[in-house]
């Protein structure tokens, strides 16, 4: 696994000058979590034990026929999220997180046949591939498969916090777990801090985590690792296996794990 080849590479590091040493002081606050700034380099930290499961980007994520259910109460889902956490049909947002079908302005497109996911709706997500076209779901990140962060709008917005396509790394402090991660998506305005993909949640220790629900989701406490400006040209797309081997040098550069042990 990808997480574990890094955990035991950045458990081996030799890095001695400032091994002990966080190397993060105050810099800022987001709602009630704290930010840290490294002291040198373009990274900063926050701790946070919020955990929201986002399941955009997957090509099944939302289905035409589940408008129909209760979004946690209904039963027969066919999306891995409910179309109503997407705003559809009944919020003005929903182009922002689904397809608009560009014959009918007024509705999403749904995918056609011979797609694997036929009848689904296309679902976005804010860092995507220019090459492809809107209506293909390959031209996102998919949650299923790509550890990746949300960013709150209004967090997005803050001087310094990155873009889309930067790097970062989680730790789950409560049961040892990490993963890379890429920053793929903007969430709502206000959101809190810890909105993540499937594919993120799992690798911290989620077991099969419902966006719906929430139930699967990881628990503990969480550190996150941001590299603001890391991004590649282009930035998408990439492999789980490319995102871990741009984020090793990154975390290598801030002292390795043991220097985040000093962060807790």
């Amino acid at each position: 696994m990808i997480r574990n080849f890094l955990t035991v590479l950045l458990a081996t590091a030799t890095i001695q000058a400032t091994a002990a040493e966080c190397g993060f002081s105050d810099w800022s606050k987001y709602q009630d979590t704290k930010l840290y700034k490294h002291n040198a380099l373009p990274a900063y930290l926050f701790h946070t034990s919020s955990v929201k499961v986002d399941a955009d980007g997957a090509p099944n994520a939302y289905h035409p026929d589940d408008t129909k259910l209760h979004c946690t109460k209904g039963v027969g889902f066919k999306g891995l999220d409910c179309p109503a956490n997407a705003g559809y049909p009944n919020q003005t947002w929903w182009p922002s997180v689904l397809v608009i079908d560009t014959n009918n302005p007024s509705l999403p497109y749904i995918q056609k046949a011979p797609s694997e996911f036929a009848g689904f709706f296309v679902s976005q997500t804010s860092l995507f591939d220019a090459s492809k076209e809107k209506n293909n779901p390959e031209r996102f990140v998919d949650s299923r498969n790509i550890p990746y962060l949300v960013f709150p709008r209004e967090f997005h917005k803050l001087a310094g916090t990155g873009s889309m396509g930067d790097f970062g790394y989680a730790t789950n402090l409560t049961n040892g777990k990490t993963s890379a991660f890429i920053v793929a998506e903007i969430g709502p305005r206000k959101a809190k801090l810890g909105e993540m993909s499937i594919a993120l949640a799992t690798s911290l220790g989620g077991e099969n985590p419902n966006p719906r629900t929430g139930a699967g989701s990881p628990k503990g406490k969480f550190l996150f690792v941001v590299f603001p400006k890391s991004k590649t040209t282009p930035s998408w797309p990439l492999t789980s296996a490319q995102i871990a081997e741009k984020v090793k040098p990154l975390i290598l550069e801030i002292g390795g794990s043991t220097a985040l042990d000093a962060c807790k």
